[in-house]
């Protein structure tokens, strides 16, 4: 990866991290960014649908089953828009988790950058295999 590249997948990585931190979750703190031609289309958070509770974890500390993963809210918000994540990048504080990372392909996203290491790397294995290019971006 070139030197250029590597300063702007940080910089974005910063970015998606003072994202995450707008989440109100509380076992786990997700943000994303959608970027297309170095311009940000889209961002999102984990949490819950509008409309719902705030609260993204039930008595048990389990997260509630309908809360929504940041690259899902992200990619949602550019479907409700003009722009198209084809060709985009994805830039995740978590990587995807396997049900994640079929919206990720779905929606044309050609490479995803991610922080930390979801436990289940089913999720990338997918996209590997569906020809996503993948970096995990380790500490700075």
């Amino acid at each position: 990866m070139d030197k250029k590249q590597l300063k702007y997948d940080k910089a974005y990585m910063r970015m998606a991290t003072e994202w995450s931190k707008l989440s109100h979750c509380k076992r786990k703190q997700v943000g994303a960014l959608i970027v297309k031609d170095r311009m940000i289309i889209s961002d999102g958070f984990n949490g819950t649908p509008t409309g719902f509770d705030n609260t993204c974890e039930d008595e048990n500390n389990q997260t509630k089953w309908h809360v929504l993963h940041a690259e899902a809210n992200a990619i949602l918000k550019v479907a409700g828009s003009t722009q198209s994540c084809k060709n985009a990048t994805l830039y995740l504080t978590m990587s995807p988790c396997k049900e994640c990372s079929k919206l990720v392909h779905q929606s044309g996203i050609k490479r995803v950058v991610y922080k930390n290491a979801y436990s289940d790397t089913t999720g990338i294995d997918f996209l590997k295999k569906a020809g996503v290019i993948i970096t995990h971006l380790t500490d700075e």
